[in-house]
């Protein structure tokens, strides 16, 4: 089972950092469900939901990862959220079919990795330090195109995409983050990242960036319905698919387990492994259940992890009631 790092947090200290993990992946999972919810024009209400019920999945896929037993979960300091490489296929099929189909697939998707996680754990026999080494490095390198999107302004297809306003608060957060992190002294220089979004987001505000208006439109509650959109509809080819799209977030989740492995210390084994795409196994199909989508280990979050030195699970387990607290209370999430 796992075990934390001999480091020492506050409890105020480990919920700041919480922050700061579900800051790192929270536009790269909302933006899944606004890509497919806008090219399947999706209404005002179903949008909400939509993200809303994102948010609060992204909680649960997190504990059922981080809360670690002798059937699921790997324990590891991980944060789950939407596949983006679900994105293209789930769109083409809610356009060829409708909503039950894409989530029968999505159940049917998650029903397979939990069933295959105990074969597919036995591949660990391929992954010696060398692999396990370049797997970070390509983790960090796929990063870097994501990175400069969201410099840009989030979305090549926006009009303000490359505007210099942008740019400015992208290279403001940036700079900021660097000189915390190269000359910040002990728990500030942790949340070098944290300070970075708040501060680009103040400046934002400051050149009129930032609206509200979103937040004054939205519910302060929410509750989670399974099957909002439908009961599921169970359709081969689609299933086919998802599994296909599934077994490769499995491969990306497999290099993550294995660079955080590295990072906090531990090794990664087998029953880790099987225990880990159980979870993921088991979030894919509440995410089917509850009418959102796939989830996966997110490597930004590796990361940050690297980047603040802290290893202990304690920040994750923040991040995932933060997660929760925020997929039930629409208004803060819009």
């Amino acid at each position: 089972m796992a075990q934390d790092s001999t480091q020492r947090l506050t409890e105020p200290e480990a919920a700041v950092l919480g922050i700061q993990h579900l800051l790192a992946m929270y536009s790269g999972s909302i933006l899944v469900p606004i890509l497919i919810g806008a090219s399947l024009h999706f209404s005002s209400e179903q949008m909400t939901y939509l993200v809303s019920i994102d948010i609060f999945m992204c909680g649960v896929a997190t504990a059922l990862q981080i809360f670690a037993n002798k059937f699921f979960g790997i324990g590891l300091p991980v944060i789950l959220g939407c596949a983006v490489q679900a994105v293209a296929p789930l769109i083409l099929i809610g356009k060829k079919f409708d909503f039950p189909t894409m989530y029968g697939a999505i159940i049917a998707a998650g029903i397979f990795v939990f069933l295959i996680a105990g074969l597919f754990a036995k591949i660990r026999n391929l992954f010696p330090p060398l692999v396990t080494g370049t797997v970070i490095t390509v983790i960090g390198l796929s990063l870097i195109p994501v990175a400069f999107q969201n410099l840009g302004g989030g979305t090549t297809t926006a009009k303000n995409y490359g505007d210099m306003q942008n740019l400015l608060v992208g290279v403001f957060t940036l700079l900021v983050i660097l000189v915390i992190n190269a000359w910040g002294k002990g728990f500030v220089r942790s949340i070098a990242i944290l300070i970075g979004l708040v501060g680009g987001t103040l400046l934002a505000g400051a050149m009129g960036m930032v609206s509200l208006a979103p937040v004054a439109e939205a519910s302060w509650f929410h509750v989670p319905t399974p099957f909002y959109f439908g009961v599921p509809h169970f359709e081969w080819s689609s299933i086919v698919t998802m599994i296909l799209i599934s077994m490769v977030s499995m491969v990306e989740s497999t290099g993550v387990f294995f660079a955080l492995g590295d990072i906090v210390g531990r090794e990664i084994k087998s029953d880790d492994l099987k225990r880990g795409y159980r979870a993921e196994g088991l979030a894919v199909m509440l995410g089917g259940i509850f009418n959102t989508f796939p989830y996966t280990t997110f490597s930004q979050n590796v990361g940050l992890v690297q980047l603040s030195g802290i290893k202990s699970r304690k920040p994750v387990i923040y991040s995932a009631f933060f997660l929760i607290l925020l997929g039930l209370l629409p208004k803060l999430v819009r």
